[in-house]
């Protein structure tokens, strides 16, 4: 084996430049996997990160009754006294912070412009709402006894020329099935760096959002954080309720779970492409060397090298160059993916329905990927390699001579 190595090693550098190009591109082709896998996995993992803090939470405690999708706010579809529920709540070690929200649907109108909105009443001072307060652009956020303001996001802001101090009219719809308006002071431009989320959610003081659509003391859920994210089966399964019902973020996002596996395997596909490419680059690369040496292999097979001998020097130049490709691949692979986690891929409004994109792709690569992507490079690379050595083998020794 080690003599097999050394002869390969020398035949690989008979021609340096050639063998430095086709260990170059099993290392742009690995590097590409590599800063492939990681976009996807950071996109999918953004967008489930996006979810959890601003919309679905870990965990949510809605009335048996409420539909997301219809935002009902007749009473018997909201939970009544949610501060009880929250109390109990706040008993449990792995509950981080609890908060109710109120969520209505509403119209925000200035002059001839209008925008149908997402109302969403919230607790001011409840931790859970740092991630609006830390993302005020202009203004100030709002605070708990305030009846006149809302925050607005700066997509939605930036369309209709708001800042703070601006009044609008809020449109939504009660829980009696009327509709109240009412005038409202801009208190602050946020951004999530979601536009998908910012252009269409309006906030208020959950005081006012109940009273404005008459909700009373209700909330249309309990929106829970955890410590861990793992935690979230556990939990639900500790607070079920015949009164409520309890849902999980898996639950909850089960069309970011499903688009992250339809991607998964349509970048399947894609790196085979990559990896038929890469994979060309070594077999031309081999068989050139079959055809530079034929003589020389006809000389060895005369003097008693077998055909399976012949074979293995060749699996064995192609094993070198698989093997400097994956290095260099995990050299300049990691270093696009360091550069791509920092600063990320700026997509902007990507508008992908359901699923909070954020303004902003950071690459996120897991040793499991870079294993299994590394792996899948020397092997199809050696697997490219066995054609070429099998033309080798298969060489009478008589013709082999006889080449010019």
């Amino acid at each position: 084996m080690i003599q097999t190595l050394k002869m390969a090693w020398r035949n690989l550098g008979r021609n340096r430049r050639r063998s430095l190009l086709s260990s170059l591109a099993v290392s742009f082709g690995a590097a590409l996997l590599l800063l492939m896998a990681a976009v996807l996995r950071g996109e999918m993992r953004g967008a489930i990160q996006n979810t959890i803090r601003l919309q679905s939470g870990h965990l949510q405690i809605r009335a048996l009754s409420y539909d997301e999708n219809k935002v009902s706010l007749a009473w018997e579809d909201l939970i009544a006294g949610p501060d009880a529920v929250i109390q109990q709540l706040s008993a449990i070690p792995q509950v981080k912070t609890a908060t109710p929200r109120l969520i209505a649907s509403g119209i925000l109108t200035l002059g001839d412009q209008s925008r149908g909105v997402q109302v969403v009443g919230i607790d001011p001072d409840s931790p859970a709402n740092q991630v609006f307060r830390s993302g005020i652009l202009a203004g100030s956020f709002l605070d708990a006894g305030d009846r006149e303001g809302i925050l607005v996001g700066r997509p939605l802001a930036e369309n209709f020329g708001l800042q703070p101090g601006d009044q609008v009219s809020v449109l939504v719809n009660t829980s009696d099935g009327t509709v109240d308006e009412q005038l409202f002071a801009v208190r602050g431009v946020y951004s999530t760096n979601t536009s998908a989320y910012d252009e269409g959610t309006v906030f208020m003081p959950l005081a006012k959002a109940q009273t404005f659509s008459r909700a009373q003391d209700h909330a249309s859920s309990i929106f829970i954080l955890l410590r861990e994210q793992e935690q979230a089966e556990a939990v639900a399964a500790a607070i079920q309720s015949q009164a409520y019902q309890v849902l999980t973020w898996q639950s909850m996002n089960e069309l970011i779970v499903q688009t992250e596996e339809f991607a998964g395997a349509y970048m399947v596909i894609l790196y085979f492409i990559v990896l038929g490419i890469t994979a060309t680059v070594v077999t031309n690369t081999l068989v050139m060397a079959v055809f530079e040496r034929t003589r020389e292999i006809g000389i060895l097979s005369a003097l008693g090298m077998k055909g399976r001998q012949i074979m293995a020097g060749f699996l064995a130049e192609a094993g070198l160059l698989a093997t400097g490709g994956v290095i260099g691949g995990l050299l300049l692979g990691g270093l696009a993916v360091a550069y791509f986690a920092r600063y990320g891929f700026y997509i902007g409004d990507f508008g992908m329905t359901g699923i909070l994109l954020g303004d902003t792709i950071y690459a996120y690569l897991t040793a499991q990927d870079a294993l299994s992507l590394s792996a899948a490079t020397y092997i199809i690379t050696l697997a490219a390699a066995f054609y070429p050595a099998s033309l080798a083998a298969r060489l009478e020794p008589a013709e082999a001579l006889h080449a010019h």
